[in-house]
């Protein structure tokens, strides 16, 4: 089996590693940005250091990939209004048909020959533990990094990521809440190379801790905790998922199990049609309930949070009212360009509820509060009781709502704790689809609903 491993990862390491022209080519693009960068930057009062950062700069990025990340380093005593003035400044000039972007500050991205360029302002700040922002931390890792990897192990950082992409648990977007390109390096030269990574991680009993300059201060909740080497107070891994953590596990055992060139390709489900959802509804003899709406025109790292936060609440909500929900999603129709719908749909194995509810009041021998009950009740045309039922007052009340479309169409939705952006989406108003007519979804998240309908790991 070793042998066949080997033989896998070596045929993908060729595979995924730039060639020598496209080595040359990446990086004489790269510098001529930073030439036009620090050209710009002479322009201003003030001084800056321009440098390259990210895998390009660190020579793990693999074959194919056309993306620059240049970084302007400004003084960490100029205010942030001059910070982004300058950095905008830097940017249109470098990219002057680049658009502007925002992250914690806004920044130029644009192309430069066919690559795409991101020309980003920061703080030269003298330690990472005295970042004033964000990605002030970005040129640390990036010095840490080139300290330590070789290209042997450049060669097995690559192989991971393509991995990591192949099994769909790359990218530390908000919306995947994968694995890093930082933390993926940091991963392989912690346990020695590509197969040492998986082998380690077939065998991770969450919550894992990893310490690599045995920093030993800082306490997280993850499920993977990586102590930033070069920032002993944050978690490299904090943005990851538990889900996208068990996932590596599954595919790390897959792999060793029956190592193939499969799993290093990452493929979309055939998307399911209408005839395919019907079906799909028809088998599980469920209840799902779609609302779809206009989504916000928001960032997607600012997008997905709210979205769940909205899918979290009312699921909350629904089970506390006893509508059992038996799984819930939330998509998102995209074309690369406009994004136009959001839907969260939600699956009830129970979608309906009697006219009654049972409510339990304090038990009979705390007298004050139970008093209070009985008098509250006593009398109450609408409900049954209150009488004893063991040593507690109990009444049977009319339910509030009896079926989850009713609460799903009503104004209870905003009772729930939705993210902002989503409330105000919806109060522009929704669409409700329940049962087989969620099929109307098919035409823009059939790829969606064919992941949903047939999961896999």
């Amino acid at each position: 089996m070793s042998d066949e491993f080997d033989a896998v990862v070596e045929e993908l390491r060729a595979r995924v590693s730039p060639t020598d022209d496209e080595r040359a080519q990446l990086q004489r693009v790269a510098d001529a940005v930073i030439a036009d960068a620090e050209s710009a930057v002479a322009d201003l009062p003030v001084d800056a250091e321009v440098v390259q950062v990210g895998s390009t700069a660190r020579g793990t990025w693999t074959a194919g990939d056309r993306d620059v990340d240049v970084f302007v380093c400004f003084p960490p005593s100029l205010d942030r209004e001059r910070l982004e003035e300058y950095g905008l400044t830097v940017g249109h000039a470098v990219l002057p048909e680049g658009r502007e972007e925002y992250a914690e500050h806004p920044y130029v991205v644009g192309e430069r020959e066919g690559y795409a360029v991101d020309l980003v302002p920061c703080y030269a700040v003298g330690d990472a533990t005295e970042i004033q922002s964000a990605v002030d931390r970005t040129p640390f890792h990036t010095r840490y990094l080139q300290e330590r990897l070789d290209d042997d192990s450049a060669g097995e950082v690559r192989v991971a990521k393509q991995f990591l992409k192949g099994i769909g648990v790359y990218g530390s977007d908000l919306r995947t809440r994968g694995f890093s390109g930082y933390l993926t390096e940091l991963l392989v030269l912690e346990f020695g190379g590509f197969r040492g990574f998986v082998e380690a991680a077939a065998d991770w009993h969450p919550p894992v801790r990893l310490d690599p300059e045995g920093h030993g201060t800082e306490t997280f909740e993850d499920p993977l905790v990586v102590i930033d080497p070069t920032d002993p107070e944050r978690n490299v891994a904090a943005v990851l998922s538990a889900t996208n953590v068990a996932t590596l596990q599954h595919y790390a055992r897959a792999i060793l199990a029956d190592p193939r060139a499969s799993l290093f390709t990452e493929t979309e489900p055939d998307p399911f049609t209408a005839t395919d959802v019907e079906a799909a509804v028809a088998r599980r003899d469920t209840t799902p309930v779609a609302l779809r709406f206009g989504a916000p025109d928001v960032v997607d790292d600012q997008l997905w949070p709210q979205l769940r936060k909205s899918l979290d609440g009312l699921r909350s909500e629904l089970d506390r009212q006893g509508f059992e929900v038996l799984r819930a999603a939330a998509f998102v129709e995209d074309d690369g360009q406009t994004r136009r719908d959001a839907v969260l749909l939600l699956e009830f194995a129970v979608a309906e509820r009697p006219a009654v509810e049972r409510h339990e009041g304090p038990p009979v021998h705390v007298r004050e509060h139970a008093s209070g009950f009985f008098e509250k009740y006593d009398g109450d045309a609408e409900v049954a009781g209150p009488f004893v039922d063991g040593d507690r007052y109990v009444v049977e009340r009319p339910r509030a709502v009896t079926t989850a479309v009713g609460f799903l169409s009503s104004d209870a939705v905003f009772g729930v704790g939705l993210g902002p952006r989503i409330a105000s989406a919806l109060e522009g108003g929704y669409e409700v689809l329940v049962g087989p007519e969620i099929a109307a979804l098919a035409d823009g998240f059939g790829v969606d609903l064919a992941g949903y309908f047939d999961p896999k790991p």
